[in-house]
């Protein structure tokens, strides 16, 4: 008899928990599926069959990891508010779920950027799409007539350079004491009001990614 969709998705969660537990412990790279297999209690080869690989399990954990942080840049990116807040917005509401986070489980919130570098090419799209939804941010505040004599990508490029101590969680995890929300404030208050090309004309570099 088929295994109903909701002890699957039960024991999926429980081998999650368990390798939540495990990379903390171990850190990511030291743990095998073998290894996961006889903490949640069965052998290999049933464990494969709920995750088919470290692959699979990594990218079911980063769908968990990013999933908030998604609904949060869907909603922005659709909401009528003027582009400063935004912008600012965009940045804060992620920025407040990740400290949370990193208050509750310093250790946990570490092992997962273990696990996220180890299986970056997991994550990429979920990076990607961070910076698609950043983009049309950064597309609005342009047709406002910001970022004068800058194209998109260029845009793009140097927002995602200043950004870092306020959207990178490895970077975040040093620099949690100064990545709070008034001097993000005052960070894209700067962007918006002096990003602009100057007689040479800032080409766009090769775009430097944001994990998370």
């Amino acid at each position: 008899m088929p295994r109903p969709e909701t002890d699957i998705a039960a024991t999926r969660t429980r081998i999650i928990a368990a390798a939540d537990q495990m990379i903390q412990e171990r850190g990511a790279i030291s743990f095998t599926m073998t290894d996961l297999a006889t903490v949640v209690g069965m052998s290999p080869s049933n464990l494969y069959r709920f995750f088919e690989s470290k692959d699979a399990l990594a990218s079911a954990m980063a769908e968990d990891w990013f999933a908030e942080l998604h609904v949060i840049m869907e909603k922005l990116v659709s909401a009528d508010m003027p582009v400063e807040e935004k912008l600012f917005q965009f940045f804060a509401s992620r920025l407040t779920v990740k400290r949370a986070r990193y208050d509750a489980d310093p250790a946990l919130f570490e092992a997962y950027m273990e696990l996220g570098n180890e299986h970056f090419e997991v994550i990429k799209g979920y990076v990607d799409l961070a910076d698609h939804y950043m983009a049309s941010v950064l597309a609005e505040a342009m047709e406002d007539g910001y970022f004068e004599g800058l194209e998109l990508d260029a845009v793009v490029s140097l927002v995602n350079t200043m950004m870092q101590p306020f959207c990178n969680p490895q970077l975040m995890m040093q620099m949690m004491h100064l990545a709070t929300e008034e001097r993000l404030r005052l960070v894209i208050r700067t962007i918006l009001n002096g990003l602009k090309a100057d007689a040479r004309k800032i080409n766009a570099q090769p775009e430097l990614h944001i994990a998370g």
